[in-house]
């Protein structure tokens, strides 16, 4: 790696944070290693030591986000309404990240690195969902869990799409939603 790479520290760490900037800015196809590269200062060359390419700087951002979104998730226990609500406030705050996290055609689905953290965030919003009173999603927590996945998911796509109202605010609209749908405060 270049010399001058190394005045940031950690030179990956800026690189996620300036591609999470732009793809939540202008999506994912207006993001490249060079123009990375050059934002940060380094040589062209210099991301390629970490990421290899787009995909695998791609892979290394979902990654990052299936953490910070199983880190949240954590910090929600634990009840399922704030584990909603944390999902959604993630999403709005990542939304470079969380676009990258679900478009499989980005990242290499395989890596182990982005498997762990993609488990990891599953179970923490699993354990959720398990603190709901409803006797069916006692019986079939997977299809509760894939329930309650599919809201908070479809909200934060919509919300992130202005598909929906965006002037209300989102985590009392959350709220709402999860008290109608799960009983839940």
């Amino acid at each position: 790696m270049a010399k001058s790479s190394y005045h940031h520290g950690d030179l990956k760490a800026v690189i996620l944070k300036h591609a999470a900037e732009l793809v939540a800015e202008r999506g994912a196809d207006g993001v490249s290693l060079r123009e990375l590269a050059r934002a940060a200062g380094v040589s062209h060359a210099a991301p390629a030591h970490h990421f290899t390419d787009r995909r695998g700087l791609f892979t290394a951002l979902a990654a990052e986000g299936w953490r910070l979104l199983a880190a949240a998730l954590a910090d929600a226990r634990p009840a399922f309404a704030d584990a909603a609500l944390a999902y959604v406030r993630f999403a709005l705050k990542h939304p470079g990240h969380y676009a990258v996290m679900f478009d499989r055609s980005l990242v290499d689905p395989d890596d182990p690195e982005l498997v762990a953290a993609r488990d990891a965030a599953g179970a923490e919003l699993s354990q959720g969902v398990a603190t709901l009173d409803d006797p069916r999603a006692k019986q079939d927590p997977q299809a509760a869990a894939l329930a309650a996945w599919s809201l908070v998911h479809g909200f934060s796509l919509l919300w992130l799409n202005k598909a929906v109202d965006t002037d209300a605010d989102p985590i009392a609209t959350m709220s709402r939603m999860t008290a109608m749908l799960f009983g839940t405060r």
